[in-house]
C-alpha cells in the first residue's frame, strides 16, 4: 500500500503529470492491486467530494471576477486609492498595494490581480522612475494577498476539505490580509524615501470625491459581498450569485463596457476554469478517503504525540512543509492534498482549524510568488513582459515581509480569531 500512497504520486509528479491524474492514478493502483473493495467506490467518492453546497460559490466568484477584470473596474479603483493616498512617499507603490487588496475582495484570484492591476500600475511606476526590480517584485508579490482576503476561492476549498465554516474563515482572513497590506505599504514608503522617489500629488478632497463617485460601482462589490455575509443577509454561496448579477449589471448596463458576446465569453472561461478546479477536488477527495481508510492521518497523529512535540515546533514544521509544497503546487492542489493529513494533527494538538486555515493561506500565498514555480511570477512574465531575472531579484524583500507576517499570524492566533469575534459576534 505504501507503494500506491507514496511511490506512485512522487514518480508521476516528477514526470510532470497533472495533479488530478497523480491522485487518481494512486487511488486506482491501490484499489486494483492492494484493496479488496468494489471499484464503484472510486466513482462514489469522487462524486461525494464535489457534492457540497459551499463549492457552488467557486464558479460564481470566478465569473464575477472575470467580468470585473474585463472592464475598467481596476482603473476606477486605482483612481480612488491614488486620490486617497495623496502625497505620501511612494504613492504609486502604496496605490498598487491598496488596489490589489480591494480588487482581491472582488475576484479572489491572485493571478487575475497581478495581470489586471499590473497592466495599469507598471507603466505608471516606470514613468515615475521606480526601479524595475522593485516594481516587478511589488506587483508580483502583492497579488498574493488575494487568497487571504475574502472572498478567497482557496478558503472555500479549505472549508470544504476541513469541514470548516466558510464565513468564519472569511472573517478570520480580513485582519491578516490587512496586516500584510500594511506591512507592504510601510516597506514601499521606506523604500521610496531611501531612494529619493518623489511624492505624489497632494490630497484633494474634490479630486477624491470625483474619483469615488466614478468608482462607486466598482467599490460596491466587496461591500455587497462581505456586508451581505456578515449581516446575515445571505450565505457565501448566495453572496457569490449576487456578485455575478452585480458584476454583469455594472459592466454591461452601468459602465456599458462589455457586450453580450464578451459576457458569454467570460462564462466560457469560467466554465473551463471551474472544471479544472472540480476535477482536482474530486480526485483529491477520493485520495483523502484512501488515506483515511488506511488510517494514515491517525498514524501520523499517534507518531507526533509519541514524539511529545510542542505546538510551537509542530507549527514550525508545518510551515516549513507548506512553504516547500507551495513552491511546486498551486494552492488548491496543495490544500486538497495536505488537508486530510494536517487537519487531524492540528485538531489533536488543540489548534483552532480556522486559525490554521489562515496559516495555510499565508504559506500558500508566499508560494504564489516564490521561485521556482510561483504562478504569479509567470503571469508577470507573460502578461507584463517582465524578465524572469528582474522578477526574481525584485521579490526577495517581499518574501521576507510575508515570512515576518506569517510568523506573527502563526504564533499570535488572536490576529486571525479576533476577526471571527468581531464580524460574526453572536
Amino acid at each position: 500500500m505504501s507503494f500506491a500512497l507514496g511511490v506512485v504520486p512522487v514518480i508521476l509528479l516528477l514526470l510532470g503529470f497533472p495533479i488530478f491524474l497523480v491522485l487518481l492514478s494512486a487511488v486506482s493502483v491501490a484499489l486494483v492491486f492492494f484493496m479488496k473493495v468494489p471499484l464503484a467506490v472510486l466513482h462514489q467518492n469522487m462524486y461525494g467530494s464535489i457534492d457540497a453546497f459551499a463549492l457552488l460559490a467557486v464558479p460564481f466568484f470566478i465569473y464575477a471576477g472575470e467580468l470585473m477584470g474585463r472592464g475598467s473596474v481596476a482603473a476606477r479603483i486605482v483612481d480612488v486609492v491614488q486620490a486617497g493616498v495623496g502625497s505620501v512617499r511612494g504613492s504609486l507603490g502604496v496605490t498598487t498595494v491598496g488596489t490589489s487588496a480591494i480588487f482581491g475582495a472582488i475576484s479572489g484570484a491572485s493571478a487575475a490581480t497581478v495581470a489586471t492591476v499590473g497592466k495599469i500600475m507598471l507603466p505608471a511606476m516606470r514613468k515615475a522612475k521606480y526601479p524595475e526590480t522593485f516594481s516587478a517584485g511589488l506587483i508580483t508579490a502583492v497579488g498574493a494577498i488575494d487568497i487571504i482576503i475574502p472572498p478567497s476561492i482557496p478558503m472555500i476549498v479549505y472549508g470544504a476539505a476541513a469541514q470548516e465554516s466558510v464565513p468564519r474563515l472569511y472573517a478570520a482572513g480580513i485582519i491578516p490580509g490587512l496586516l500584510i497590506a500594511g506591512l507592504l505599504a510601510i516597506y514601499v514608503m521606506w523604500f521610496a524615501k531611501r531612494n529619493g522617489i518623489p511624492r505624489g500629488e497632494p490630497f484633494s478632497l474634490a479630486a477624491f470625491g470625483r474619483a469615488t463617485v466614478r468608482g462607486l460601482g466598482a467599490l460596491g462589490a466587496p461591500f455587497i459581498i462581505l456586508g451581505g455575509i456578515y449581516g446575515g443577509v445571505f450565505s457565501p454561496t448566495e453572496a457569490a450569485g449576487v456578485a455575478c448579477v452585480y458584476a454583469a449589471v455594472i459592466t454591461r448596463l452601468v459602465y456599458r463596457e462589455l457586450s453580450c458576446k464578451e459576457i458569454l465569453d467570460a462564462a466560457g472561461v469560467t466554465a473551463m476554469f471551474t472544471a479544472q478546479v472540480l476535477i482536482i477536488i474530486a480526485c483529491a477527495g477520493v485520495f483523502a478517503w484512501l488515506l483515511t481508510v488506511n488510517q494514515v492521518p491517525a498514524a501520523l497523529v499517534q507518531w507526533l504525540e509519541g514524539m511529545q512535540l510542542s505546538r510551537w515546533s509542530i507549527l514550525l514544521a508545518i510551515n516549513i512543509g507548506l512553504l516547500a509544497v507551495g513552491c511546486f503546487l498551486d494552492p488548491l492542489s496543495a490544500i486538497l492534498l495536505l488537508s486530510p493529513l494536517l487537519v487531524p494533527v492540528v485538531k489533536a494538538m488543540g489548534i483552532d482549524t480556522v486559525h490554521f486555515g489562515i496559516v495555510v493561506m499565508v504559506n500558500l500565498a508566499i508560494g504564489l510568488f516564490h521561485p521556482p514555480f510561483g504562478i504569479n511570477i509567470f503571469v508577470a512574465q507573460s502578461v507584463l513582459k517582465l524578465e524572469l531575472a528582474t522578477i526574481y531579484r525584485g521579490i526577495i524583500p517581499f518574501i521576507f515581509i510575508y515570512l515576518f507576517a506569517l510568523a506573527l499570524i502563526t504564533y499570535i492566533p488572536e490576529i486571525s480569531l479576533i476577526g471571527v469575534k468581531v464580524f460574526l459576534a453572536t
